[in-house]
């Protein structure tokens, strides 16, 4: 900080008035000066002149001291003095990573492969979903943001004690896409040794080492943090595939998949007996041939969702939601186009997954542009928070 002038260094001057006579009771008296019998001191003054007086070093230096004091506030407020305005708040950070405490949750996995349950710490299992979910050549935050949304999964199945869609209950979660995908330990160190896949499983430990203990909440609340591979161009409103409205599952535009996602655009054939089968349609609903342009005239889409995915279509004379056709049929998105091609169906789809949440693929190239995993995270999930494992579970132990 500039400091002001400090106060003048000369001694000042006391003056004392020699009038040369006091009036004292009608009698006058001569004031004589005294004499300093000290050496360097004038013997005899006039007495119309001044006395030169010395201050002690204390004396300066209370002054000194008392003129800062009685200056400070001006310098502070004075103007000129420019100090730059704090900056505005940035946007707020994740929380700490959390290190691994001592009374880490636990998640039981159904392994489904051999019948087996198998418990480890919550952190551990992440990195087995983390393998078995999103390749590990992915950018860093993109593994960041699925290891988030991982935790924040599981979290939410451990707080609310939810066991459904697991055999006879035995376990938390199975490692199937019916929960979350998972590779078991065994298979994770061994195999991926083997394999000379160590870097990529270092790559995976350090996603969830850097977010460990960070899960999305929704008005306090772990949040059903859905995930899918890739977009059509945009992801679905929850209602729009199930049936449940939940105001943090809104449709966002997702660009980034149809440039890196090898799964964006597929087409597959079908045996038009087959496709006649697994819709549960009559034999005559649909053509043999469709003949001219190829186009299906036994279908009509009806409407679109908000994702730009069929809501309804009618098929044959027979109406269905653009999601019964894409699980009767098993295709990769409930967009898609029918046409009829040498007596096959020829079925084009756009997108993989059931397009509710999180892209990863979009995910994946936010990444690529520099988007952290928080940003890429509050892109897919509207309006969200973040808190930690920690103030979440410490209730449900």
């Amino acid at each position: 900080m500039p400091q002001g002038p400090h106060p003048a260094a000369e001694p000042q001057r006391f003056a004392q008035a020699a009038t040369g006579r006091v009036p004292r009771g009608g009698r006058t008296f001569r004031v004589r000066p005294a004499r300093w019998g000290r050496r360097g001191f004038a013997a005899r003054r006039p007495a119309t002149g001044r006395r030169r007086v010395r201050v002690h070093p204390a004396v300066w230096a209370v002054a000194v001291l008392l003129a800062l004091a009685l200056a400070l506030p001006l310098l502070v407020v004075a103007p000129g003095n420019n100090a730059p305005e704090p900056l505005p708040p940035g946007p707020a950070p994740l929380p700490s990573a959390e290190p691994q405490a001592a009374e880490e949750p636990t998640v039981s996995v159904y392994v489904t492969k051999t019948d087996t349950v198998e418990e480890l710490p919550l952190e551990q299992y992440l990195v087995g979903v983390l393998a078995a979910e999103m390749p590990a050549e992915f950018q860093l935050e993109a593994l960041k943001a699925q290891a988030i949304a991982a935790r924040t999964y599981i979290v939410q199945r451990l707080a609310s004690r939810d066991r459904s869609g697991v055999p006879d209950g035995k376990a938390v979660v199975t490692d199937t896409v019916s929960h979350q995908a998972y590779i078991a330990q065994d298979e994770l160190t061994k195999g991926w040794q083997r394999l000379g896949k160590e870097a990529e499983l270092a790559k995976l430990q350090q996603a969830v080492k850097e977010t460990a203990g960070v899960v999305m909440t929704y008005e306090g609340q772990p949040i059903t943090a859905s995930f899918f591979s890739t977009s059509n161009g945009y992801t679905e409103n929850s209602e729009d595939y199930w049936k449940n409205k939940i105001p943090y599952l809104r449709s966002v535009e997702s660009p980034w998949d149809k440039q890196i996602s090898p799964k964006y655009k597929t087409t597959i054939t079908m045996p038009r007996s087959e496709f006649i089968g697994k819709l549960g349609l009559t034999d005559g609903a649909v053509p043999v041939s469709a003949g001219g342009d190829g186009g299906a005239s036994f279908l009509k889409v009806l409407s679109y969702t908000q994702g730009h995915r069929i809501e309804s279509v009618r098929v044959g004379g027979k109406k269905f939601t653009g999601r019964e056709v894409r699980e009767k049929l098993g295709l990769r998105s409930s967009q898609f186009t029918l046409h009829m091609k040498d007596g096959e169906m020829e079925i084009t789809t756009y997108g993989n997954g059931h397009g509710v949440g999180m892209s990863q693929y979009g995910a994946e190239g936010m990444a690529r542009e520099g988007y952290e995993a928080k940003e890429i995270l509050e892109h897919y999930y509207t309006n969200i928070s973040f808190d930690k494992t920690s103030n979440l579970l410490s209730s449900k132990k």
